[in-house]
């Protein structure tokens, strides 16, 4: 097993690891979503959340690769954390994937049908947003936040990083804020949860291996 997934097996849901400034950048968080209830735009939220459940799905996947592979997950978080939730996923990150939708869907021109270098603008802005992502993660590779011990996913061949740690994320929320009723909104984003409790209760309660 390497050193650095031990090192993330050692804290995983340790509450010895709290820190209380989980609490302000909840309510952080909480108001962000409460603004954007409050002024009614409902597909902003629901994209939010669109978003922050497909992490979860790729959180959970990568756990049970890693349970599979017993070396290591495709990406780790053994850094210093108030709560690490799964072998790749700390608090910290949940909290700002539950951000990061609401933000990128705010990038998003009114007319679907713009064309940005010739592109249609929500792939544009999907492909930018993946891109800047993992150009943040390889910083915090290189600070040793976040480690990855296979050559296929780091930063020497980033694309498998970007095509399946992000980019159907923002695909996905997108495709979420573009449908045309709310009733298809609340169904999608009821799927994409529903599908990852299902998966925390086989994987996680049921076999022990999350």
């Amino acid at each position: 097993m390497a050193d650095s997934a031990m090192r993330a097996l050692s804290i995983l849901r340790d509450p010895a690891q709290f820190q209380w400034y989980v609490v302000p950048i909840l309510v952080i968080v909480i108001f962000i979503y409460y603004n954007e209830i409050g002024k009614g735009n409902w597909s902003v939220v629901l994209a939010g959340l669109a978003l922050w459940g497909m992490d979860w799905f790729n959180e959970i996947v990568n756990s049970i690769i890693f349970h599979l592979n017993g070396f290591a997950p495709l990406w780790g978080a053994p850094a210093d954390t108030a709560y690490l939730i799964l072998v790749g996923l700390n608090i910290e990150i949940s909290m700002m994937f539950a951000i990061l939708g609401i933000a990128a869907v705010k990038l998003l021109p009114a007319d679907r049908s713009l064309k940005i270098l010739g592109m249609p603008n929500r792939l544009f802005y999907a492909l930018l947003n993946s891109v800047i992502a993992v150009g943040v993660e390889i910083v915090l590779n290189l600070a040793g936040a976040l480690t990855w011990e296979f050559p296929f996913w780091s930063a020497r061949f980033p694309l498998l990083i970007i095509l399946f740690g992000y980019l159907h994320f923002f695909v996905v929320a997108y495709w979420v804020f573009d449908m045309d009723t709310l009733k298809k909104k609340f169904t999608a984003v009821g799927t994409i949860f529903a599908v990852d409790i299902a998966l925390l209760l086989i994987f996680g309660v049921g076999l022990g291996w999350l």
